[in-house]
């Protein structure tokens, strides 16, 4: 991956915050465009390709948490990594980050290197699916889960989930009846250079339980998780 062929969007209301991001990404490589707040944001994502966000939490007109819900609910944008910085430490707002769609929530201050690091891990988790074989699709009785188009048919609906749910379930499905710990499931599915927390899986599971998988993923109670066959 060259950074050069990647586009950042810096949103954060504090200039010399900006500034700095800007300036560290250019130099690693990046092209690097910033907004104010959210709402500048996503009028930047309307105008160019954007591979991943770099999002603050609190902002004047638009905050982080509705900029990430909008970008989620559109299907341009639905697989942009979006990466929390904030000055923030509290619990109740990094889940909220997580439930709403973000990938990583890191707390500031941060090193940029530290910052662009986990840049590049999303990055390289964020390569678009190949076209499925019928090989590759998943039949486990009323689910089909299809990794062509992101796509999961259960009783009858089908429904394009967000990245890193489809990409949970669909590793869970891969290795049906075997229990996976959070920590494994993070490694498998995030990757062992993104950091984020036990929650992240939790919070993946009841999104993907509310949308009508309650029986689909099985907890074993102080280990983890599984799909049965």
């Amino acid at each position: 991956m060259k950074s050069a062929e990647k586009t950042i969007l810096v949103v954060d209301d504090e200039q010399d915050i900006r500034d700095l991001l800007v300036y560290n990404l250019k130099k690693e490589g990046f092209h690097t465009i910033s907004a104010r707040n959210g709402k500048e944001g996503l009028v930047m994502l309307e105008s160019e390709k954007v591979d991943a966000v770099v999002l603050d939490l609190m902002m004047p007109v638009m905050d982080g948490l509705e900029t990430c819900k909008i970008i989620r609910a559109n299907e341009k944008w639905n697989d942009v990594p979006i990466l929390f910085l904030t000055a923030k430490d509290s619990e109740i707002d990094e889940v909220l980050a997580l439930e709403l769609g973000s990938d990583s929530y890191l707390k500031k201050p941060i090193s940029p290197r530290v910052l662009i690091s986990h840049i590049k891990a999303l990055l390289r988790r964020s390569i678009p699916a190949v076209n499925s074989t019928p090989q590759d699709i998943i039949r486990l009785g009323k689910i089909e889960i299809d990794p062509a188009t992101y796509t999961v048919t259960y009783k009858g609906k089908t429904d394009q989930l967000p990245r890193k749910e489809f990409e949970l379930l669909y590793f869970l499905a891969r290795n049906k009846n075997r229990i996976f710990s959070r920590e494994q499931i993070l490694n498998s599915v995030w990757g062992q250079d993104v950091v984020v927390g036990d929650r992240t899986v939790d919070v993946h599971v009841r999104k993907l339980r509310d949308k009508l998988y309650q029986d689909v993923i099985v907890t074993a109670r102080g280990v983890g998780y599984k799909i049965n066959a």
